[in-house]
């Protein structure tokens, strides 16, 4: 089975510029643990997660410190910069054999430079599940 098969396409993104604060909304509204984000050519640039944000937030000294992040601080400052990326025709093991090795739990879906999608590993879990996967014996 082919990345292409298993991944998802409907992507919310941010770029570099989003505050903190607006992209906590955007996770929470789009029910997602991260999200791509992107320059002003559409190229994936770093990804932003919760675990981002909690570990910035707890280098926060100060209330005043925490408000500067929410408020003042540009995702590009705190994303993970240059995020794994996999291409669509590659085989989901690989992927997940990435996603296991590297201790990520998404893989971004890129081809020539384009983001197509992102694969995760609640998407080969689930595919493993409804035996869309067929493992070995």
């Amino acid at each position: 089975m082919k990345v292409s098969e298993l991944m998802q396409t409907a992507l919310t993104v941010v770029d570099g510029d989003t505050t903190v604060a607006e992209a906590v909304v955007i996770l929470t509204d789009a029910h997602v643990s991260a999200v791509p984000v992107i320059d002003v050519h559409k190229r994936l640039v770093g990804v932003l997660s919760t675990t981002d944000i909690l570990q910035a937030e707890a280098e926060c000294a100060s209330a005043e410190d925490r408000e500067r992040l929410f408020e003042g601080t540009g995702v590009r400052e705190i994303m993970t910069p240059r995020p794994v990326v996999i291409r669509p025709d590659a085989d989901v093991r690989e992927a997940a054999q990435q996603m296991l090795y590297l201790d990520i739990h998404r893989l971004f879906v890129e081809d020539k430079h384009e983001l197509l999608g992102v694969i995760s590993q609640s998407d080969v879990v689930r595919a493993v599940a409804n035996a869309k996967i067929e493992t070995k014996s």
